[in-house]
């Protein structure tokens, strides 16, 4: 049984690798905008974060199967789709990408909690069948310390690891120190919830066992360049 990580985000493959699968790595090739912008433009209302992550995880999961099919007819397992977007005080914070954006976001978030919500899809992919699909929504509460300082703050920017992650912080790296508390399964937080993903292979016949070490060869596999798709 194989695993396919439809994403090249360098904290979902250090999760899948934690919990003992070695995945293959390939990219969707989804405008993540343009498919927000039009299903939003058809139902004409704003996606609550819930939607918008589901709806991103299901088209980079579908993107990838279909590519699969194509490029190794023999493939017999599964392909992982997942998305994150971070919510507090209302608002949806994406990558801050500038320390100025970072150090607000900080100040914003000091003492206050917010809620990470992920998106996953399940396909399962085998020669000769119909794909089939689970997917899923977590969410996790995440409480900030409320005594960190305008130097920590500075200091933690400085070092660049807030800034291509989406909310500013991360619960593994430097930035766990300044959290306080994580309500909800914690990989939620750090790139996408395995309690789910477990429970939608289940649901799809799969033993998670069975995925262990399942794919070894990362032949194919895209560049990692750092970035979370």
């Amino acid at each position: 049984m194989r695993v396919c990580l439809a994403s090249t985000s360098p904290a979902r493959l250090m999760l899948m690798r934690q919990a003992g699968i070695e995945p293959l790595l390939r990219a969707p090739d989804v405008d993540e905008e343009a498919v927000i912008d039009e299903v939003q433009e058809r139902e004409a209302r704003i996606l609550p974060p819930d939607e918008h992550v589901l709806l991103l995880a299901r088209r980079k999961a579908a993107d990838v199967a279909v590519s699969l099919v194509r490029d190794l007819p023999d493939f017999d397992g599964v392909v992982v789709g997942g998305d994150s977007m971070f919510e507090i005080d209302g608002q949806v914070l994406g990558k801050p990408l500038r320390p100025e954006v970072a150090v607000a976001r900080w100040e914003q978030m000091r003492g206050k909690t917010g809620v990470l919500h992920s998106g996953h899809s399940v396909i399962r992919v085998r020669p000769g069948q119909p794909a089939r699909e689970e997917h899923a929504v977590a969410a996790a509460a995440v409480t900030f310390v409320s005594d960190i300082s305008d130097a920590e703050i500075a200091a933690y920017v400085a070092t660049g690891e807030p800034l291509q992650v989406a909310g500013a912080f991360t619960v593994d790296s430097l930035g766990g120190p300044f959290i306080e508390r994580v309500d909800g399964d914690p990989s939620t937080v750090v790139g996408m919830s395995l309690s789910t993903v477990r429970r939608l292979c289940n649901a799809l016949g799969i033993a998670w066992t069975d995925l262990w070490r399942s794919a070894p060869s990362r032949s194919g596999s895209a560049p990692d360049d750092g970035a979370s798709s």
